[in-house]
């Protein structure tokens, strides 16, 4: 079995809804999850979620007690519903954090716990009156993507381009009040109104995602492609394109992936496109935290074998500069950090001695030169002599050229560290 062609799944009548529709409620998702994640509200998405349960299963369990109605109808209702239990679930919170002193995780952890046993509590009731509206409210719990229809990708269109106008409208406002809220008041921000905006955008935004990847699922898909965009940027502007961009491909991983995954086993085994969708935004968030060029484990764990590395060199050229100058004994390093050393130029090999070249006799004096500006900088203020050795012996890899350019006109280019030890000159240029 072969995988199915990717543009098959825009063309086709019955696969294009689920995809485009997937696609563009996780780039709203994304875009607003953005905002969540700078604010660090990130678990008010979940909150919000959860607390929107008990709108939807209250909203059918009226309607099928005193009315009789269709599918249609009884989506409108429970998303209404949802979108007003979600209301209630943010202003519980606000009121405990700013009315009644409660901390924001309890806060949130409080509410979230409230609301979904309120929606549990009665969705157990419409399991025993109506139990075939029961098993319709699942569809909001866990999301049901393979359904959709083309009236869903008009209404995660206008979830799309309304989220996006707002944006682009409220771009610098927005960027000074997570900056900075006081400097944001002062300048004139209506800070009030543009939360009020965001809370209602992240609101809709959860309940119209509800369909797409359920209660349990919609905060992963709002946090996820924006900790995976933010790896790769420090800018506000480019972390909403990542986002969104990161969003895009999580909708149309997961649609694809429900559907041709089950291809490949001879038994049926179901890969729901919720679940999919979000294991798709985690992979991509997982790829990022590992592999982003700057801020990625990887690279960070690069850099740190890097330093240290270098770190170990410039102590074996020290320590051979100093056996060089006194009587201190040759120390003792592996054949291929001698290697190394000597493909670089900084050492060689003379009468079964390792000496310095002149290159390398240079690096070990600015070395030296580092670490004692920096016990006379230690003593100047105030620390001891004996105990400044230890600090200077880390300071000594990481003064850039400017900080020892500082540091000599601090110091007022001084001849000895407090040790009466000669401080070498600056070292030429190689």
């Amino acid at each position: 079995m072969i995988w199915g062609s990717p543009l098959e799944h825009f063309l086709d009548p019955v696969l294009r809804a689920p995809t485009i529709g997937s696609m563009l409620m996780c780039a709203a998702s994304a875009l607003i999850g953005v905002v969540a994640f700078l604010r660090k509200r990130c678990l008010l998405a979940e909150t919000l979620s959860h607390a929107s349960y008990p709108g939807i299963v209250l909203g059918i369990l009226f309607l099928a007690t005193f009315f009789s109605f269709g599918e249609g109808v009884a989506s409108v209702i429970a998303l209404s519903g949802a979108f007003l239990s979600a209301l209630g679930g943010l202003w519980l919170v606000e009121l405990m954090e700013k009315r009644l002193g409660v901390k924001s995780d309890a806060a949130l952890c409080f509410a979230l716990a409230l609301f979904f046993g309120i929606g549990i509590l009665f969705a157990s009731h419409l399991q025993v009156a109506h139990p075939i509206w029961f098993n319709q409210i699942h569809i909001f719990l866990y999301g049901q993507v393979a359904t959709m229809t083309d009236r869903h990708i008009l209404i995660y269109s206008l979830l799309f381009v309304g989220t996006l106008l707002f944006l682009l409208i409220l771009y610098q406002p927005l960027k000074l009040i997570n900056f900075d809220r006081q400097l944001a008041r002062s300048v004139g921000a209506r800070v009030s109104l543009v939360d009020a905006f965001l809370f209602i955008l992240l609101v809709l935004a959860i309940i119209i995602g509800l369909r797409s990847v359920g209660v349990v699922l919609m905060s992963g898909m709002l946090v996820a492609p924006a900790v995976a965009a933010r790896q790769f940027t420090h800018r506000l502007s480019t972390l909403f394109i990542l986002a969104g961009t990161f969003g895009l491909i999580s909708g149309f991983c997961g649609s694809y992936l429900s559907v041709e995954l089950p291809k490949f086993w001879e038994e049926k085994i179901s890969f729901p496109t919720g679940p999919m969708i979000l294991l798709s935004a985690s992979a991509i968030c997982l790829i990022a935290l590992l592999f982003a060029p700057t801020r990625g484990l990887l690279s960070r764990l690069i850099r740190i074998a890097r330093f240290k590395d270098r770190c170990r060199q410039e102590n074996i050229l020290k320590a051979l500069w100093r056996a060089q100058e006194s009587s201190h004994p040759q120390p003792h390093f592996s054949l291929l950090l001698f290697y190394r050393l000597l493909f670089k130029g900084l050492v060689k090999k003379n009468q079964g001695r390792v000496e310095l070249t002149d290159k390398g006799a240079m690096r070990a004096q600015q070395i030296i030169r580092l670490h004692r500006l920096w016990e006379v900088y230690l003593v100047s203020l105030g620390q001891g002599v004996e105990k400044v050795h230890h600090s200077a012996e880390e300071m000594e890899h990481i003064i850039t050229p400017e900080m020892e350019s500082e540091l000599t006109e601090f110091l007022e280019d001084p001849t000895h560290d407090p040790h009466q030890q000669p401080i070498p000159a600056p070292a030429r240029p190689l």
